[in-house]
């Protein structure tokens, strides 16, 4: 047993230091002077939960029909994140997701640390609970274990009592359930596989707290909380709830809302503590549309067992997000460790900023490790698929900042015609940068497809003949920021094109694009390699690199 710890232990930091190698030049939220800014990740780590093992934060967000699914990233500060691996390799059951299920499957996860286990639980609204568990956080991870079955059920997170006995508190999705805004308790079977219960509504949000969802358990000073988020994604705020019973009457306070600061709808988290428990923290999310819903930090304290958090300058018990801060005092200063982003595929695997847009097919890629490229495979639309929206071989990984510039190196090597590879920011709406095979040799195209989600087709703004298979493909995103038609400021990404042939002068191509996001997603960018029809055999196109850059 102990050498399989050591093991455990020796992949676990044979990850982080994987994970740390290259530090973000777009976004580090560590000031390095003690202090810390907001966002601490500036990417699209949906409905974060978060909890505590000694020294060690361990992070999972909802990733939807994205595969891996359920990313699990670590950090030593609450600061300082880095991606260490996947709880899923893929959504289940296969028949069903093998097609785009674009804003379905793992919706609101947590995770918790029991019995010297980690538990992962989730709602899929079209099934119900899911749970998988793992001895180590780098898995393996069991099997997904159907908890409770039901159309509806999201946002699980779990509860071990004192006296042994387990609950699941969860809300509802309106569009399955036929009706949301409550929150519903049910028992479990303590070893966490099986409800042995009937739901309990605990609490009503009609109609001061509408939208009442992602509700997380704990339980201290003899109090039963509940923090949830009500109010909506974007123009909402933080609950907290709190009976002596687990089922309830719950009193009910808002404890963080955006106030006069620039955070919108700040709310959705984990409550965790410093190792010698001197400080309370709560990590949430802010919606920044096209970019996503990224990760926040704010101060909390208890007053008269109630959690304040972030600042609460006029001391009513609820606080608005800080912008910048002291830095968690964890016992000591850990190093400037941010989530992975360039690739230059010199290994075995895929790097894990990767994600393919559905369920994967191995047939897709291969990772050449021995002569450091990626080879993507040209891979047919599925089923009924009229563009990109549709194709679940889209190879993507999340906007990592207001400001970038994502650079890849590709050499193509088509197998027949109507072949394409490109550079791909995605969203209900798309634009691409491509190199297609065509009837009169290879050509660039930068394409648009508006409405995609809803089967427009692909539009070619601008189209250039090559003479050569290798190309240099760039996307330059900058953030400006206008008042929305509801009053908010919306961050707009814009996103120009441009390409090289040496990969030192480049030129613009094509259209300027507005990047607008995905479903329950922000927009991501990334790589494809697609074909028109099924054949016997593909071409290819090998990715020598990915770059992500100022």
């Amino acid at each position: 047993m102990k050498k399989i710890r050591l093991l455990q232990l020796s992949l676990l930091l044979s990850t982080l230091m994987l994970s740390a190698q290259n530090i973000s030049s777009v976004w580090v939220s560590d000031l390095g002077n003690g202090k810390y800014k907001n966002p601490v990740l500036y990417a699209d780590y949906s409905d974060p939960d978060v909890c505590r093992v000694g020294n060690d934060y361990y992070m999972v967000a909802s990733s939807f029909a994205n595969i891996p699914g359920l990313p699990i990233l670590h950090s030593n500060d609450l600061v300082n994140w880095t991606i260490i691996g996947y709880a899923l390799d893929k959504m289940t059951p296969e028949d069903r997701f093998n097609t785009m299920q674009h804003g379905n499957g793992v919706w609101a996860p947590s995770i918790r640390y029991h019995n010297n286990e980690f538990y992962i639980y989730f709602g899929d609204p079209d099934a119900g609970i899911y749970m998988t568990q793992a001895k180590n956080i780098t898995g393996p991870w069991t099997p997904l274990q159907m908890v409770k079955e039901g159309k509806g059920l999201i946002d699980a997170c779990p509860l071990w009592d004192e006296d042994g006995r387990a609950y699941v508190v969860h809300g509802f999705a309106g569009s399955r359930a036929g009706m949301k805004s409550v929150l519903a308790i049910f028992e479990m079977s303590p070893d966490g596989k099986l409800a042995i219960s009937n739901d309990r509504l605990i609490f009503d949000g009609h109609p001061n707290n509408s939208t009442v969802e992602g509700p997380k358990f704990y339980k201290r000073n003899g109090y039963y909380f509940i923090f949830c988020p009500a109010g909506g994604v974007k123009p909402g705020w933080q609950l907290a709830l709190r009976s002596t019973n687990v089922y309830g009457p719950y009193e009910e306070k808002i404890v963080l809302a955006q106030g006069k600061s620039d955070f919108n709808g700040p709310h959705q988290g984990a409550w965790v503590d410093t190792p010698d428990g001197k400080e309370d923290w709560f990590l949430h999310f802010q919606d920044l549309y096209a970019y996503g819903r990224a990760v926040l930090l704010e101060p909390m304290k208890w007053v008269n067992n109630w959690p304040v958090m972030g600042e609460d300058k006029d001391g009513d018990g609820c606080g608005t997000p800080v912008s910048t801060f002291k830095k968690p005092d964890v016992g000591k200063t850990y190093p400037v460790t941010t989530p992975a982003e360039s690739d230059e595929f010199h290994g075995s695997t895929l790097g894990l900023q990767w994600q393919w847009q559905g369920n994967s097919n191995p047939l897709w890629s291969y990772c050449n490790e021995n002569k450091g490229y990626l080879r993507l495979f040209a891979w047919q639309l599925i089923g009924e698929a009229r563009n990109l929206w549709d194709a679940p071989n889209l190879l993507l990984q999340k906007f990592p900042a207001p400001n970038f510039n994502a650079t890849t190196k590709l050499t193509f090597n088509p197998f027949k015609k109507g072949e394409r590879v490109g550079l791909v920011l995605m969203g209900m709406d798309y634009a691409t940068l491509t190199i297609e095979s065509s009837e009169n040799g290879l050509t660039l195209n930068q394409i648009s497809c508006l409405k995609a989600d809803k089967g427009n087709t692909e539009k070619i703004n601008t189209s250039i003949p090559l003479r050569q298979n290798t190309v240099y493909l760039r996307v330059e995103v900058a953030q400006s920021k206008s008042i929305n038609k509801e009053g908010i400021k919306e961050p707009k990404a814009t996103c120009t094109f441009s390409y090289s042939l040496d990969g030192k002068s480049f030129s613009s191509v094509g259209n300027s694009f507005i990047a607008r996001e995905g479903q329950w997603i922000g927009a991501k960018v990334g790589l494809f390699c697609t074909r028109p029809q099924p054949l016997n055999d593909s071409g290819y196109a090998d990715i020598d690199w990915f770059r992500i850059e100022k």
